[in-house]
């Protein structure tokens, strides 16, 4: 247990300074946390430019995807952004969902739910909020959510199998998830395994693809679909930092990988699996009395 809280201080406290950071600078490191490469731009993210409600300010070059292009986010819906950071997601999400959704960022970065509401404040959006809180023990109530995304974080929480139960949670029957993470396939040499500003960047902290989409399934989701996967090549400058060149050498010719994958699955729910029932049928359903009686 102390290991995993002494994770997440570093976590936060990394991130904290990294909300002061720049776009550039994070863009060329991994997820904002080691020093900038000179040799990779945007080692990590995908380009926000073009997409629809993406607000510049909010962007702080910290994601690995795209995951609220793949969302499915409908007028009306209640989204939440688990690693919410300055708000880029939400604003994003906020698009899709109109005025008469809501969005709600939850971060536990001070930081960054400083940042993000003053953000959401700039622009006037009263249907965003940003909630202080661990993924692992999300500040929402059961079955709130008809969206969760989120954008290269559960990477960075040791505990992944509950954050996954937490979205299961959360979701309402019928809800649904779209998350861009970082996975592996095969094991990272032991330095960058255990080097806490790795983890921070989100390559240390991933495990193997395999048992990501295991925990998935075995939380109960159903119609899981790998929505999009992208290799990460970390740069040599950033390598050198952990690794010898030996060891940088047998590592770009083993069969480590690493991946970028964003990944969607629904919570069952009876209603989404009937959603065109007549009227007729609703009354049955709920019938304060005999059906065919006149009384109701």
């Amino acid at each position: 247990m102390k290991k995993e809280q002494d994770i997440k201080a570093a976590v936060k406290e990394r991130y904290s300074k990294i909300a002061k950071q720049g776009k550039a600078e994070n863009a060329a490191s991994c997820c904002g946390a080691t020093t900038p490469s000179n040799k990779v731009y945007n080692i990590m993210m995908d380009d926000y430019s073009g997409t629809r409600g993406h607000v510049e300010d909010a962007d702080l070059g910290l994601g690995c995807g795209l995951p609220t292009q793949f969302a499915k986010i409908k007028s009306g819906d209640t989204v939440i952004d688990l690693g919410s950071g300055a708000g880029n997601d939400c604003f994003v999400a906020r698009h899709e969902t109109g005025q008469a959704g809501k969005v709600i960022g939850v971060d536990f970065t001070p930081e960054m739910i400083k940042k993000a509401r003053i953000n959401a404040e700039k622009l006037g959006y009263n249907n965003v909020e940003f909630r202080e809180g661990d993924i692992d023990d999300m500040p929402v109530s059961d079955n709130l959510a008809d969206v969760i995304v989120s954008n290269c974080v559960l990477n960075l929480v040791p505990d992944k199998q509950k954050v996954i139960s937490e979205i299961y949670r959360v979701l309402k029957p019928g809800g649904h998830f779209s998350i861009s993470d970082i996975v592996l396939l095969g094991e990272l040499p032991v330095s960058l395994r255990e080097d806490a500003e790795m983890y921070a960047g989100c390559v240390s902290g991933a495990i193997q693809k395999e048992d990501y989409l295991q925990y998935i399934k075995d939380a109960g989701f159903q119609n899981l679909q790998l929505q999009k996967e992208k290799p990460i090549t970390i740069p040599d400058d950033i390598l050198e930092k952990y690794l010898s060149q030996h060891e940088i050498d047998e590592f770009k010719k083993g069969s480590t990988g690493i991946f970028s994958i964003t990944v969607y699955a629904e919570k069952p729910g009876a209603m989404k699996e009937k959603p065109n029932l007549k009227m007729a049928e609703l009354q049955v359903e709920g019938a304060c009395c005999e059906p065919n009686s006149g009384c109701c």
